[in-house]
């Protein structure tokens, strides 16, 4: 998402009064977008909806599943989708609000928040309403940073399984034996023989240069998907005796996970400008949604279901070891190499622009390529001190997921309609789904801190032991 920080100020735009702007419960036809009126097209802005929602959060979810129960999962996943697409909406309809009244084409994230406190009705959140959206773009930084983490460790996981098991390796997928894995080295030095090439692949700073690739990344992602849910729907075993409800004290690892897994309410707002009908975006939002609901919802029972309580940190961790799911393996990991760089964007787009605007024209190439691979080298070194797939995915979920997918948005609506007399329902509701986000955040990270402890003394005193045998 670009961010259009270099907004005048509002005392120097001609505000519209509130009966000329839409209102809370305007229809969405009434919408007309000012500026250009080319852009994407129905199924292109799906696409990049869909793209935007599926990536490394979707394989972890047979493992949320378990966290929380055959039942209670499925069931889990079923409202916090919901709840996540009616935040979007949320937004959605806040920037229309927002951009009509303050004359813009176009607001960001982090815009909507800080005009959103500028019309609010606290005078003190009025004078300080920048912080809105600094507030919101660093969630944003944390976000995309905590899914290059991320990357980096499911990198290292599967191809560190693929080289390990690799002379154990067959042509046959449905042979049932013990491989014997030939240990190589630990998985964060795999994290560090992947940190040049990637630190290469994002000092491409325009993303079209990476379309053909993000096409070609985009193919292996849907093949892999593909032939997992095949091997999965068919080798579920019978009967199934998994429990329907898991422990409480693992919840909140399920609500990270979930939480990080719609991960797209970032891309919302730019996808929704870009669209030559804007008003059909609302179409466009729930059906996109949808299916991805019904994608977590299955991959997530299903894939549980086949493995059980073996069910790793990535479903793609269980896959059998025989050549055909080893190249699914790899060709994920191909997909999820190039979706780093478009991940990366974000952040770079966010803090690079500032820092080059402190220093001379002759350092500014120079340093942009520097602030880049610093960048990279810090994703890089949170992966190896916290190398759990499972836990880092379920830490940045619960930090910065839940904050800009549930926390704010409904803080924002109150904000930004508190003129035109929101129901008392629609600030209790909305009240209610901020909370949920705050319990979330707060239980997650701590959970999720308090897991990463725990193994990384289990892992010291392993490696301890180990140690004191040679």
């Amino acid at each position: 998402m670009s961010n259009s920080s270099r907004v005048n100020s509002p005392t120097e735009e001609t505000s519209l009064t509130p009966d000329q702007s839409p209102g809370p419960d305007a229809p969405q036809d009434e919408y007309t977008k000012l500026g250009e009126k080319t852009g994407t097209t129905f199924i292109q802005t799906l696409i990049h909806l869909l793209k935007g929602n599926i990536g490394t959060g979707l394989l972890g979810l047979p493992l949320a599943v378990k966290n929380a129960g055959l039942v209670l999962g499925p069931i889990s996943l079923f409202l916090m989708g919901g709840i996540a697409v009616h935040c979007m909406d949320i937004l959605v309809k806040c920037s229309h609000y927002l951009s009509d009244r303050m004359r813009k084409p176009f607001l960001d994230y982090g815009n909507c928040m800080q005009y959103g406190l500028e019309v609010g009705p606290a005078p003190w959140l009025q004078r300080h309403a920048i912080w809105g959206r600094r507030v919101v773009n660093a969630f944003l930084m944390v976000t995309q940073l905590g899914f290059c983490c991320v990357y980096f460790v499911f990198l290292s996981d599967n191809i560190k399984q693929v080289i390990e098991s690799a002379n154990g390796t067959t042509t046959d997928c449905h042979l049932n034996q013990t491989v014997i894995m030939t240990s190589t080295f630990d998985s964060r030095l795999y994290m560090l023989c992947f940190l040049p090439f990637i630190i290469l692949l994002v000092f491409i700073r325009n993303l079209k240069y990476l379309a053909p690739f993000s096409m070609l990344a985009n193919l292996a992602m849907i093949i892999s998907l593909g032939m997992i849910f095949n091997y999965i729907v068919w080798n579920i075993p019978f009967p199934v005796a998994l429990p329907y409800l898991g422990e409480l004290k693992n919840y909140p690892l399920f609500f990270g996970t979930a939480i990080f897994s719609f991960e797209g309410i970032g891309v919302v707002l730019p996808l929704e400008n870009q669209m030559k009908t804007p008003r059909s975006f609302h179409k466009v939002l729930y059906l996109g949604m949808a299916i991805v609901t019904c994608l977590y919802i299955s991959l997530g029972t299903l894939g549980y279901l086949c493995f059980g309580d073996s069910i790793g940190a990535s479903i793609t961790l269980n896959l059998p070891n025989c050549w055909l799911y080893q190249a699914v393996k790899i060709l994920y990991c191909f997909g999820i190499f190039i979706t780093y760089a478009l991940q990366f964007y974000v952040p770079a787009e966010i803090l690079i622009p500032r820092v080059v605007a402190r220093l001379e024209e002759r350092w500014a190439w120079a340093v942009d390529l520097a602030v880049r691979a610093a960048l990279v080298t810090l994703t890089c070194v949170i992966a190896i001190l916290v190398p759990e797939l499972d836990l880092v995915i379920s830490l940045v979920g619960s930090v910065s997921s839940s904050a800009l997918a549930l926390i704010f948005p409904p803080i924002l609506e109150i904000l930004t309609f508190h003129s035109e007399g929101l129901p008392w329902w629609v600030i209790c509701k909305n009240f209610l789904i901020s909370v949920i986000g705050l319990v979330g955040f707060v239980a997650g990270t701590y959970v999720s801190i308090e897991q990463i402890v725990l193994r990384n003394s289990a892992r010291d005193a392993l490696n301890g032991t180990l140690s004191g045998v040679h």
